[in-house]
């Protein structure tokens, strides 16, 4: 039991101090003293110590054991090393054997190979002789005009005849041409035919697709003259089996991947010309393996400009088609012709709104997708173009591409949308127009920024050195002054609504008695109603410009609003009679609009505002200052006149007499 005990205490992970508390805590009283039998330290150390004679004893058993396992391995490892040592006798004896079987194989094939030295001595002489024989017969058919022998009867034996008759051939070129002279053009005559033959079995096997018969036909072709031809007609089978193959089967009916099919076979063919050039074809490697490739293409390359356009033109028609028809929107008749060229300049020059205004709910008929897939289908007509093009025709045929480019984009998607924009336009006294031309002004200028990056990354590089250029440029030129009339025209008649809606706000919601207060001492606003609707107007109009132009346009159309928008409140204030305390809620109001003006962030529309509130200083300051304040520095260049103007919208301007300050 003691045994097991200890066994138990010596389980792995073994640790002494753990050992020790296991083996008090088995012992009874030699626990915790606060346990259920109290601490006996006489019980424990009795019971370490006979612990420490089990130890002693268990060790004793356990060395007694290790020295038998010792002895074991010693005994063993004896026998081992005997085994080793016969084992080593016996591969030496062995190795012995085969050193004498080396010498004996050696020694036979050294008889063998003299014995077949010998017999080939003897037996090439005789079948030089029979071959001989047998060239003889043959040839002997040959002079006596009727070739018997089955070999050049039979077609399944035309190998066997290709040989006899490619030998007999080259005998006859060493006979001389006053006596063999009519075998010797029978010999030829049999040679060109078999060999016209084996090219025809050859070009068979191939369009079967028999690999080995090609392989067994070109073996014996392989000593004739004609093999070259063998090369040509395997070329032409390979065309035909792999151009005409994919390009005919959808130039009828599917163009996209007929051109898509042609760009890759040619750009492929191209290329592998170019790594063949690297090695020894002869000093005009270029013109033959240009040549090569106009044989294989040229059927394809002289329609492909045509089926380009066509294909661009078809494509193109269809995205925009598919566009209008998922907007439920059936596309306006643009007019032309002198009658509409006559309304376009009335309404340039006078923003009338010629025709009835159309409701697009806000639809700007400006898809950024539709772009995006018409500059994708026109850059790989690009790439094609540049690719397969004859390169005196690419200048001409990439402009043809562009011209398309510039009707279905410029002309047909932007050109259209901002005539309907245009006509969308409410007029200047609208009420609530929804003036979202400026939403087309944006979309038309991030369209135009991606047809100009295409016109540079992909036309540029393909007509810059050719007088297309200069045609290219003018037709950009022209495109874009259109437009940019377009949107002037727009911008100009937008920002006349955006002033018509300010007055109309100025007109229903200024009163009279805003200026004119019957209290004049219980005035609690800081500015009039009026004003602040104005003002919130203002900053969202900003805003949409900001957001709708970009670069110096924003500058462009922000001065011209500011300059309006001064106008109008200058216009406004010259309307009223002003009271003092009237005046000074009009410099309230002034100074408001005045901290609108500064989001413009345009000077100019600041100073306007800056001098219109100096201005308003001549409603409130004392008659006997307005001399010194029309000389301070905002107001003393401005005309007496306007000054004057100022001065009489004030109610004590006749009891006064503030005239005579001015004369």
């Amino acid at each position: 039991m003691a045994n097991v005990t200890t066994a138990q205490l010596f389980e792995e992970p073994f640790d002494a101090d753990e050992y020790i508390e296991r083996l008090a805590w088995r012992t009874p009283g030699g626990g915790s003293k606060g346990g259920a039998e109290a601490f006996d330290p006489k019980k424990l150390l009795e019971e370490f110590v006979n612990h420490i004679e089990e130890l002693k004893q268990l060790d004793e058993k356990i060395q007694r054991k290790v020295e038998k396992l010792e002895q074991q391995c010693h005994r063993e490892a004896k026998e081992f090393a005997h085994k080793v040592q016969d084992l080593q006798r016996s591969n030496q004896v062995a190795f012995q054997h085969f050193q004498e079987l080396d010498e004996h194989i050696s020694y036979v094939a050294t008889k063998v190979c003299h014995l077949g030295d010998q017999l080939e001595g003897v037996n090439t002489p005789r079948q030089r002789a029979v071959e001989a024989q047998r060239l003889m017969t043959y040839f002997n058919e040959f002079l006596d005009g009727e070739l018997r022998s089955d070999v050049f009867n039979n077609p399944d034996k035309i190998k066997e005849a290709a040989d006899i008759i490619q030998k007999l051939h080259l005998i006859a070129q060493e006979l001389p041409f006053d006596r063999f002279s009519d075998v010797k053009a029978k010999i030829a005559s049999k040679y060109h035919d078999l060999e016209r033959q084996l090219i025809q079995e050859f070009t068979a096997a191939q369009r079967r697709g028999e690999i080995g018969r090609m392989r067994e036909v070109a073996a014996v072709l392989l000593h004739f003259k004609g093999y070259a031809h063998c090369v040509d007609v395997y070329i032409k089978q390979c065309q035909e089996a792999h151009v005409k193959e994919r390009l005919d089967e959808t130039r009828n009916s599917d163009v996209e991947q007929y051109l898509k099919n042609l760009y890759d076979l040619y750009t492929r063919t191209t290329v592998l010309a170019a790594k063949l050039s690297d090695f020894n074809l002869g000093s005009d490697k270029h013109t033959f393996l240009s040549k090569l490739i106009k044989n294989i293409f040229s059927c394809y390359l002289e329609s492909y400009i045509d089926m380009e356009r066509q294909y661009l033109q078809n494509r193109s028609g269809m995205i925009l088609q598919r566009y209008y028809d998922s907007k439920n929107h059936q596309k306006r008749p643009v007019g032309t012709g002198s009658i509409q060229e006559l309304k376009e300049r009335i309404r340039q020059r006078t923003n009338l709104p010629l025709g009835p205004s159309i409701d697009t709910h806000g639809e700007t008929f400006l898809s950024q997708e539709v772009v995006v897939n018409l500059l994708q289908e026109t850059r790989h007509a690009f790439e094609r173009c540049n690719k397969l093009s004859d390169p005196a025709d690419l200048p001409k045929n990439a402009f043809s591409i562009f011209l398309l480019l510039v009707e279905y984009l410029c002309v047909d998607h932007i050109d259209y949308a901002l005539e309907i924009g245009l006509s969308a336009i409410p007029s200047a006294d609208a009420k609530n127009a929804n003036l979202y031309f400026l939403d087309v002004v944006q979309q038309a200028n991030t369209i135009f920024h991606l047809f100009d990056k295409q016109f540079n990354d992909h036309l540029m590089p393909l007509i810059s050195s050719s007088p297309k250029l200069t045609e290219c440029l003018h037709k950009k030129k022209e495109v874009i002054e259109q437009m940019e009339v377009k949107l002037d025209t727009g911008i100009d008649r937008t920002l006349n609504c955006m002033i018509g809606q300010m007055k109309h706000i100025l007109a229903t919601e200024q009163k009279k008695t805003d200026f004119k207060p019957e209290d004049e001492n219980n005035v609690m606003i800081q500015y009039t109603t009026a004003c602040s609707k104005v003002c919130a107007y203002v900053s969202k109009q900003v805003e949409r410009v900001r957001r709708s132009m970009d670069g110096k346009n924003v500058d462009t159309v922000l001065t011209e609003l500011g300059v309006r928008f001064h106008r109008l409140i200058h216009e406004h204030l010259q309307q009223f009679s002003y009271s003092s305390m009237g005046g000074m809620l009009a410099i309230c109001d002034v100074a408001e609009y005045r901290r609108s003006a500064k989001d413009f962030r345009v000077p100019l529309v600041l100073q306007l505002f800056d001098t219109l509130h100096a201005l308003c200083n001549l409603l409130v300051v004392a008659p006997d200052n307005l001399k010194q304040v029309c000389s301070g520095e905002q107001l003393t260049n401005l005309d007496r006149n306007l000054l004057h103007a100022f001065v009489q919208l004030r109610v004590d301007y006749r009891s006064a007499r503030l005239g005579r300050h001015f004369s």
